[in-house]
């Protein structure tokens, strides 16, 4: 069967039908395959040509034609893939863990316990919500991950430097060390009540101030290694701070007594009592900060959250500054039995809870805090005399009459009492809040 079309100019006629026999074509037939057409002439294509007799038909029929030549498909039946919408929003990281690797590398690589970067994380702001962000619970789980994933550290053994020293011989030479300042001081006393009446004056006084500068040194030395050792974290002005509230301790009361009787008149007479009790309580305090120290760093390795580590390390702060304040009161009645009257044992007793605490903040890395804390005790101790001084002039009478109020209160005591009290409450409400975070018992 044949089908009528068009073909470019030149094209062959016709395709599919058998070949003529030789000789001439008959008449009406259509001409030889190959045989060009003018442009747009109609072609021919298909089967044989119908029996004689039969009308060809019009229509064109797509089916009929050889099967290796397929028909391209229409365009607007063709199945076409729906476009992507485009994603609007800003997609994360696929490993956001590794981002925060990367910014805190060196905190990674320098530490050899996964503690340790959970510690240098809260440091930096890491919270236990921020870490929910990085698809973990926790930040010890975060820090955990961080830990392993650092080549080369993840085969150190945990807690390496966390962990407390325990060797014995090392305890005991800090202890020794720590007893050094109460030796010194008992010595220096006992020497100048054995002598009284053999020297002179001149003598005595050499002896005490020899007596002081070996209690001096004691305390260096007590402060230099073990539980109290700071590590070059505090400062000088500290230091300047603590002598003016021990000098306080030896001088202070009898300074008050001659001011208010119109003084200061004559040589000053000294209270050794509560500066021998605040000496000998050195040891006390240094036991103290280890035993803080150590069941803050197991309270820390036990611990699977921040907050839990928080709840957890509070009752221990103020377990040791209770522990040591009975201590202390225990130690300042017997130095009050052994040399005699004299002194206010509350005012020693706070000062020796604000050294203790000034203390516990320089070696967990906080010595700003504890020298503000000890400047605001040597100001308030500054300002008692100033202003009694001060309100002899005329027209300022008003300004010595709150120190004579606490002074008619409470006795001379009353002053140290309160500068280092109020002091001491600041420093313990801030080491509440530094000393509960765990970036405050890392090594350094």
């Amino acid at each position: 069967m044949l089908t009528e079309g068009t073909t470019p100019c030149g094209a062959p006629t016709l395709t599919g039908g058998p070949a003529p026999a030789d000789g001439p074509a008959p008449a009406g037939s259509p001409a030889p395959s190959g045989a060009p057409t003018p442009c747009g002439a109609p072609t021919l294509t298909g089967g044989p040509a119908p029996a004689e007799g039969t009308a060809p038909t019009d229509a064109p029929t797509p089916t009929d034609g050889p099967a290796h030549d397929p028909a391209p498909r229409a365009p607007e039946v063709a199945h076409t893939a729906p476009a992507r919408k485009l994603a609007t929003g800003r997609r994360g990281p696929a490993d956001p863990v590794k981002s925060l690797m990367h910014r805190h590398r060196e905190l990674c690589e320098r530490a050899v316990d996964p503690l340790e970067i959970a510690a240098g994380l809260e440091a930096h702001g890491v919270t236990d919500r921020t870490a929910a962000r990085y698809r973990h619970r926790d930040v010890f789980s975060l820090a955990e991950e961080l830990f392993a994933r650092v080549p080369g550290v993840a085969g150190e053994p945990v807690g390496a430097s966390f962990a407390p020293v325990r060797d014995i011989e090392t305890r005991a030479a800090w202890s020794l060390r720590a007893l050094l300042p109460g030796a010194a001081c008992l010595a220096t006393l006992v020497t100048l009540r054995l002598t009284e009446g053999v020297l002179d004056g001149g003598a005595r006084l050499a002896v005490g101030t020899g007596g002081g500068l070996l209690a001096l040194i004691g305390l260096a030395l007590a402060l230099r290694t073990g539980p109290l050792c700071a590590d070059g974290r505090s400062s000088g002005a500290s230091g300047l701070f603590g002598c003016w509230l021990l000098g306080y301790v030896l001088f202070g009361d009898a300074l008050l007594h001659q001011l208010l009787s119109g003084g200061p008149e004559g040589p000053w007479d000294i209270t050794p009592a509560p500066l021998l009790g605040l000496a000998v309580a050195v040891a006390p305090a240094a036991w103290c900060a280890h035993l803080f120290s150590v069941h803050a760093h197991r309270k820390l390795n036990g611990s699977r959250a921040l907050e839990e580590f928080a709840a957890g390390v509070r009752p221990l702060l103020f377990a040791a500054v209770a522990f040591f304040l009975c201590v202390l009161a225990g130690l300042l009645y017997l130095a009050r039995l052994g040399i005699g009257g004299g002194g206010a044992p509350a005012g020693a007793a706070t000062l020796g809870v604000l050294l203790l605490l000034a203390r516990l903040l320089t070696v967990h890395g906080f010595p700003e805090a504890a020298a503000t804390g000890l400047a605001a005790a040597c100001a308030v101790e500054v300002a008692a005399p100033a202003l009694i001084l001060a309100g002899r002039l005329p027209g300022l009478d008003a300004l010595a009459r709150p120190v004579d109020a606490l002074i008619a209160t409470g006795g001379t005591g009353a002053v140290p009492a309160v500068a280092c009290g109020a002091a001491a409450l600041g420093l313990l409400t801030t080491a509440t809040v530094a000393l509960s975070r765990a970036s405050a018992h890392t090594a350094a």
